[in-house]
């Protein structure tokens, strides 16, 4: 399998698992969602790190050699599931409370603040083609939020949207520190995915069992399919982009643009399974964004 096709697997799995999370939070506790879904991720995980410290000879391939690493190691990657953990709090309960139709052209926006950050954080500069595709981009974003007064959701004052553009946010930044940990640390994919899950699960357990002690006013859960469905896709989505990204040949500008490319299995798994109203007059957005990406990623070679 080529890296292209790879990829748009990838997007495809990434676009069920938004569909899942939908699914599992509608009308659902958020907290024990997250955390069972993490727990699922981590099992899968915790035997490949413990066979490759107990017996590395047993894993045939690097693809799932999970390498050794120090006290600091940890603290980075502890660091990183802390980061997206906060993210996902944020991203689950506004696709709780919002239209999957409206998250996914907003989530899709990440690489737009990813590269921002790559500007004010690491001095680097734009094309002209890259500051037409942040523009873009942005336009989509304004066409995205006259749609959703449509629905009465106004962006500069739902409290929904704002948690989906701060998951977004702190989704960006995680892009930035993966960089660090993968390019400049040096780490393999293997061992960032396996203790990044393991240690989610640490970071979701005090608010999933303030959740179940009943600390503050909260919701019922309800066990879902699902909830396994959603831990299960994302090892999945990020395994066939890990794998695609160490093929020769690989493109990475374009890699970006196929994984962007699961905003629009969600946004019509979200019309198809869910009825989302006004689809297609976010539809537009949604397109306009996704261009904006493709003139960054295009601009970036520029």
């Amino acid at each position: 399998m080529d890296w292209v096709t790879l990829g748009l697997f990838s997007a495809v799995v990434l676009g069920l698992y938004d569909l899942g999370k939908k699914h599992a939070v509608r009308d659902n506790a958020v907290l024990p969602v997250l955390f069972w879904a993490q727990v699922v991720s981590a099992t899968i995980w915790l035997p490949w790190v413990i066979t490759s410290h107990v017996r590395p000879e047993l894993i045939p391939t690097n693809l799932l050699q999970v390498e050794p690493i120090d006290a600091l190691g940890h603290l980075r990657l502890f660091a990183k599931s802390a980061l997206v953990g906060t993210s996902w709090i944020f991203a689950y309960f506004a696709l709780k409370h919002l239209p999957i139709s409206l998250v996914a052209p907003i989530r899709a926006t990440s690489p737009v603040w990813t590269l921002i950050g790559a500007l004010v954080l690491l001095g680097e500069r734009f094309s002209g083609l890259q500051w037409t595709g942040i523009a873009v981009t942005l336009a989509g974003f304004y066409i995205l939020s006259i749609a959703g007064k449509k629905e009465g959701i106004r962006f500069s004052r739902d409290r929904w949207v704002l948690f989906i553009i701060a998951a977004t946010l702190l989704g960006a930044v995680s892009s930035l520190y993966d960089k660090y940990l993968l390019n400049i640390v040096g780490y393999s994919a293997p061992t960032v995915q396996s203790w990044f899950a393991i240690y989610l699960v640490v970071f979701f357990f005090p608010f999933f069992w303030g959740w179940k002690q009943r600390w503050w006013p909260r919701g019922e859960f309800e066990w879902r399919w699902s909830i396994p469905f959603v831990g299960v896709a994302l090892l999945i989505a990020d395994f066939a982009y890990f794998r695609a990204l160490e093929m020769d040949g690989v493109l990475i500008g374009v890699m970006s643009c196929l994984r962007r490319g699961s905003a629009l299995v969600s946004f019509a798994g979200g019309l198809w399974f869910f009825k989302e109203k006004n689809g297609m007059q976010k539809f537009p957005a949604l397109l306009t964004i996704l261009l904006g990406i493709i003139l960054l990623v295009i601009g970036k070679g520029s």
